[in-house]
């Protein structure tokens, strides 16, 4: 039996995040079974979910659908699914859908020193485009997988001395095995083009709706636009003024979809003073208009 979720929330700002039971906020990092976090969520009342964490969502077992921002993927067993900051989910689900979460933050896998090509250059979280799960291969994988998520469980669960250094470490484990399930995932040690790209996305992140231009980004990170472009091309694949023209459409079209936002609003929202030129930013981008993409949006949710 699948669990029927009511109509999206329609107040976009009122999306929260779903913490797990004994959240630990000061360190950062949270594990529990799927079982106590869709408990954890049903007690809220709210069906969409706004990230603004990293988190990996294993399924053990148990079948349904889940909607990452505004693509739909059918649930199944011993997959792994992957959000990123900002990214918004639904999920429907059957009751015995069961598996573990794990969410931590930037910070607490060290990003800032060493970390972050194990997110991005192996296209767990950042490459565009990319399949957001990974299927687990073979049962003795699914049990050196399960093990190191237990352990992770019961660390976290207790007071030892140095317990976020075990977690981490763990967790670095965990992931890098979950990397070598992907063919197409590339692990490679950072450089100077990795920093410039990571502080390029963190500023994004914080600033896209008010920074819509690569010399923007050029003119903060100390680089030319020329340049920026090219080193971001070449660790992701696309220039910088891509990924500026995709987070802000991607922004716009989850307040569209979520929130049932008026053009004007969302415009708005995002910094554009005139409406007609985010019409036209939005078409070039998205490849439809807005009024199709809403239309799109209301048979969506009408499925």
């Amino acid at each position: 039996m699948i669990t029927q979720l009511s109509k999206p929330v329609t107040a976009y700002r009122n999306i929260v995040a779903s913490p797990a039971p004994g959240t630990d906020k000061k360190m950062s990092f949270e594990v529990s079974n799927l079982s106590d976090f869709l408990r954890e969520r049903a007690a809220q009342q709210v069906n969409a979910y706004r990230h603004d964490c990293f988190m990996v969502l294993w399924v053990r077992q148990g079948s349904g659908v889940y909607q990452i921002d505004m693509n739909r993927y059918e649930i199944k067993a011993d997959t792994v699914y992957f959000l990123a900051p900002g990214q918004i989910d639904v999920l429907q689900a059957s009751e015995d859908l069961d598996g573990y979460v794990i969410s931590f933050s930037n910070e607490f896998l060290n990003l800032y020193e060493n970390n972050f090509d194990l997110l991005f250059n192996t296209g767990l979280y950042y490459t565009l485009p990319y399949s957001p799960f990974i299927k687990v291969q073979g049962e003795d994988m699914v049990a050196e997988l399960e093990h190191m998520v237990l352990k992770m469980i019961k660390e976290y669960r207790g007071g030892h001395r140095l317990r976020a250094e075990v977690l981490r470490g763990n967790l670095k484990l965990f992931l890098i095995y979950l990397i070598r399930q992907d063919e197409n995932a590339a692990y490679s040690y950072p450089t100077k083009k990795f920093e410039l790209v990571k502080r390029f996305l963190q500023l994004l992140e914080k600033d896209f709706a008010t920074k819509k231009l690569v010399t923007d980004y050029a003119d903060e990170l100390a680089v030319t636009p020329s340049y920026l472009n090219i080193i971001v091309k070449k660790v992701s694949g696309f220039p910088a003024s891509f990924h500026i023209q995709q987070r802000i459409i991607m922004e716009a079209k989850r307040q569209a979809f979520y929130a049932d936002m008026t053009m004007k609003e969302i415009a708005y929202d995002l910094g554009f003073d005139d409406i007609a030129h985010f019409s036209k930013y939005f078409k070039n981008v998205a490849g439809t208009s807005f009024t199709d993409f809403k239309k799109e949006v209301q048979t969506h949710l009408c499925l």
